[in-house]
């Protein structure tokens, strides 16, 4: 049977085949345990380059597309990065190896007590966990140097982006439920400057400047 350090290696070298360059978003993900994340029946298939339900109706997303959000956020190690939908807490279990601070907002209950529980069980103290409406942010803990989204929305909600420092990025997939794009939008002094990176599928963003839960 292969180790799980085995699996991990092998899902560095996936995620390095497939263009992810940047050495310590590759560490990181070597080092954290997705078994620990998924469902147990399922983690049979957690170092795949799949995306896996996770229950609620969410899932966790495919390595590959984490690997390549966290990598366009551009950490050098002392930013404070707001997640908006905790989802499993395998995104910010990442972004706690690569940030100062992580603020991450769950609004399913359930989703992030668990989330919280296993990244204390990994040792990661530099995550705020918050349950609420993503789409509205959290000012008290901005303003923010990185935002990331893990779910899709027509368009990046406005309260992130007044939450964002100036010259800060924002990386998220965007579009309706045909369509999406990830893109990286930055906060310049003339403006957003949006940069297309590849088509996606997520889950609806749920919330006031997101989708409503009938849609």
């Amino acid at each position: 049977m292969t180790s799980i350090p085995e699996l991990a290696r092998e899902l560095r070298e996936t995620l390095e085949r497939r263009g992810i360059t940047d050495p310590r978003v590759l560490d990181a993900i070597e080092r954290t345990r997705r078994d620990l994340f998924v469902p147990e029946p399922l983690r049979y298939a957690a170092y795949e380059d799949d995306a896996l339900p996770i229950g609620e109706g969410q899932t966790i997303s495919q390595p590959y597309i984490v690997a390549l959000m966290t990598q366009e956020l551009r950490l050098s190690g002392h930013e404070t990065v707001l997640e908006i939908g905790t989802g499993s807490g395998y995104q910010a279990a990442i972004l706690a190896r690569l940030a100062r601070r992580v603020v991450t907002i769950e609004r399913i209950v359930p989703l992030a007590e668990r989330a919280r529980r296993v990244l204390t069980e990994l040792g990661l103290t530099n995550v705020e966990f918050l349950i609420g409406d993503g789409t509205l942010g959290n000012p008290e803990h901005g303003p923010y140097e990185r935002v990331i989204i893990t779910a899709s929305a027509p368009a990046v909600p406005e309260p992130l982006y007044e939450q964002l420092k100036p010259g800060g990025l924002i990386v998220a997939p965007v579009g309706d439920e045909a369509s999406q794009e990830l893109i990286v939008l930055e906060k310049t002094p003339a403006g957003p400057s949006i940069t297309p990176l590849c088509g996606c599928r997520f889950v609806k963003l749920i919330g006031k400047a997101g989708w409503s839960p009938t849609e």
